[in-house]
């Protein structure tokens, strides 16, 4: 019994110990995988758009295939998620300029589970009115499009391809989402 006793501790113990090549702290970072990082992600640059089904506004199916022909900006985001809402009224002012304009599609797909009420009803608080409740609970379009962070939101071209996603928060009223902008078409 006592054999068995020892045998048990030495290997609990074992279970403790440190790489001896690395101090803990870098032995902890090199067994964590680094997740993106923040800003323009071009690794998807091509890839035609997912053919998944989400709801519009209205409650009804769409999908980005829908969008064909012009240029759109795919906001993927939660209510959740603070960096998510703090670029949603950025995201608005940039919406409400292509309902003038109308030469670049945007919209905000909710990934949240909760009904889509629920959605309207917090994007209503916040004052957002031009970048649609759009909404996705089961979180098909992100989990297609392979998303790991958000928000993240994705420029399509007209021809249902992508040319950029822009991983975490961005001000979409600013000179550096001006510039990205440009590349629509």
């Amino acid at each position: 019994m006592r054999l068995i006793l020892l045998l048990l501790a030495l290997a609990l113990a074992g279970c403790d110990r440190q790489m001896p090549e690395m101090p803990q702290g870098e032995q902890a970072a090199a067994e964590v995988p680094a997740g993106p990082e923040k800003g323009v992600d071009r690794g998807h640059q091509g890839q035609p758009a997912p053919d998944t089904v989400f709801h519009d506004p209205d409650g009804g199916d769409i999908r980005l295939a829908d969008f064909k022909g012009t240029p759109v900006l795919v906001n993927l985001w939660a209510t959740w998620c603070a960096p998510c809402v703090k670029e949603l009224p950025t995201l608005d002012k940039l919406a409400e300029a292509q309902v003038v304009d109308g030469r670049l599609g945007v919209i905000a797909v909710s990934q949240d589970m909760a009904p889509q009420g629920e959605v309207n009803e917090f994007l209503a608080k916040l004052g957002i009115k031009h970048a649609g409740a759009y909404h996705d609970e089961t979180m098909g379009l992100s989990g297609a499009l392979g998303v790991e962070v958000m928000p993240t939101t994705i420029l399509f071209g007209s021809d249902g391809t992508e040319i950029w996603r822009y991983v975490g928060d961005l001000d979409w009223t600013g000179a550096e989402a001006t510039k990205l902008l440009s590349e629509a078409k």
